[in-house]
């Protein structure tokens, strides 16, 4: 395996143990390792965690694209697979959607310079009348968590919101999400009102009471179980580009 790197490679450290930094800092991920004060996951009580080798990573010149790809992507999948097959549950997925985040701090000037890149805008929100977050804020940890630079537009969103945010990101992937039957009205008007305005917008349903037969319906582009199921279809669409 290659990894690249800038030119502030650093000659004291060999490409075996910048592979094992990147194995850990996977493992930092997977199992929520935020920093070296962090006493969660026990067995890694005062080991370093995502925050301090991600700035290891960085000072001995590793490119940030590499540790995103090579080193936190590979975590949150694998969180997002045991997740969906009910082998860790919503407060595993908090710590390592939370340690995730705790690297990308060191990564996101990068991204602003644009030395490293994002897979794409995903903007999400819950629909009009709904005022529960907590499956929506999972989704868009897991998204993120996945490389996708994240538009969260909060609850009881109004179709016009998501037009404006449309607007000003064009070629974004839209998620309605929605808890409470009674707002699936309000989900298949926001899905028709974008689809009018802006028709080539992919636009993905998720939710308790969603269905793919309901999704079909209403004219939206995906339908989405549970948040991995939504990360595998938005990569999908990144790798087929």
């Amino acid at each position: 395996m290659v990894f690249a790197t800038s030119h502030k490679f650093a000659e004291n450290l060999n490409p075996l143990t910048m592979t094992d930094l990147l194995i850990r800092l996977s493992e930092c991920v997977e199992f929520g390792k935020i920093n070296r004060a962090s006493p969660f996951p026990p067995n890694m009580k005062s080991m370093d965690g995502a925050d301090e080798i991600t700035r290891q990573l960085l000072e001995v010149g590793v490119h940030p694209q590499t540790i995103l790809t090579e080193g936190l992507l590979p975590g949150m999948e694998r969180v997002g697979i045991k997740f969906r097959e009910n082998r860790v549950f919503v407060p595993q997925v908090l710590m390592s959607a939370k340690a995730m985040n705790t690297a990308m701090v060191h990564l996101k000037p990068f991204f602003l310079t644009g030395e490293a890149r994002q897979k794409g805008t995903f903007i999400i929100g819950t629909v009009e009348g709904d005022l529960h977050d907590i499956g929506k804020n999972l989704v868009a940890m897991m998204v993120e968590g996945n490389g996708w630079n994240v538009i969260d537009l909060g609850v009881d969103v109004k179709a016009e919101t998501f037009l404006t945010a449309i607007e000003e990101n064009p070629v974004a992937i839209v998620g309605l999400s929605a808890l409470l039957t009674t707002t699936l009205p309000a989900m298949e008007t926001i899905t028709r009102i974008i689809k009018k305005k802006y028709p080539d917008t992919c636009v993905t349903v998720g939710g308790a009471p969603v269905t793919d037969e309901f999704r079909e319906r209403i004219g939206a582009d995906a339908y989405y179980r549970d948040p991995q199921g939504l990360v595998e279809f938005l990569n999908d669409r990144v790798s087929v580009k």
